[in-house]
């Protein structure tokens, strides 16, 4: 008889081997680089202003910053925290945005974009294809502290709740009459909402799990919309981290008396 070979032990998974350190020819090194500079630079500026807790609001035309929003601690200033705050002072550690900022945070942590973005940026995992890795094991999100990327549809869903107190400040600065500044935040929370529709658990959660599209008409255009949203998703990423700090700073910019709110509609 023939022996068989033993099947091959998948429990212990690695990485493609490369005699050299990349095989390609090309710049691949450019596009890496840019990635891990455009989101530490993100991650940066909203560090700062997150800790700021100051130059967030603008009274005169009811602009908050969606770093603030909803502002929640009780040292916000009057007139900002639209729906109530808790009964305390939050100490300088602590984001007067206590509730909205760690799930919107999670939420682009754990989206399927900027995972590839950030593993190929700063773990390196893997670099470019065609290019030799400098891990030797390989486990995927199969264990923690990566298993908890699974949780990225949970996220969705507060995402989208907080999408819509986004909203609601738009059009509460819109309602004190039309300026520059309710325009950027009008056109920031559009954008955030494309951004948010079209991630790939907002898909699933629209056309997952049908059998059969011909039963449900329906949810098979809406199916349609997102899909083609979600083909841009990787665009509304990048986009919305510009938007976001573009609207943080206008409105740093006019509540700091550095510069005046052109009114366009009293």
């Amino acid at each position: 008889m023939t022996e068989t070979a033993p099947p091959p032990d998948r429990s212990r998974r690695t990485r493609a081997r490369l005699a050299a350190r990349t095989l390609r020819t090309d710049r691949w090194w450019v596009g890496p680089l840019l990635t891990a500079l455009g989101l530490a630079a993100f991650v940066g500026y909203a560090t700062v202003r997150v800790f700021q807790q100051d130059h967030y609001w603008v009274p005169e035309y009811h602009y908050l910053t969606p770093f603030y929003s909803p502002c929640l601690s009780a040292s916000c200033a009057p007139g900002s925290a639209v729906f109530g705050t808790l009964p305390w002072v939050f100490p300088w550690f602590l984001p007067y945005a206590l509730v909205s900022l760690p799930f919107l945070l999670l939420f682009r942590f754990t989206c399927y974009y900027y995972r590839k973005a950030y593993y190929r940026a700063f773990w390196q995992s893997p670099p470019a294809c065609a290019v030799r890795e400098p891990h030797a094991g390989y486990t995927g999100e199969s264990r923690l502290p990566l298993l908890g990327q699974n949780l990225h549809r949970y996220f969705f869903y507060v995402a989208v709740l907080i999408s819509l107190v986004n909203t609601y400040d738009a059009a509460a600065a819109l309602a004190h009459g039309v300026g520059l500044g309710g325009l950027i935040l009008l056109a920031n929370v559009v954008l955030l909402w494309c951004y948010t529709l079209s991630c790939h658990s907002c898909r699933h959660v629209i056309g997952g799990r049908l059998r059969s599209f011909r039963k449900h008409p329906l949810r098979y255009r809406l199916w349609t919309w997102v899909s083609a949203l979600n083909s841009r998703h990787m665009l509304f990423a990048w986009i919305t981290l510009g938007t976001l700090v573009l609207t943080d700073m206008y409105v740093l910019l006019v509540s700091s008396g550095t510069i005046a709110d052109p009114r366009i509609l009293h």
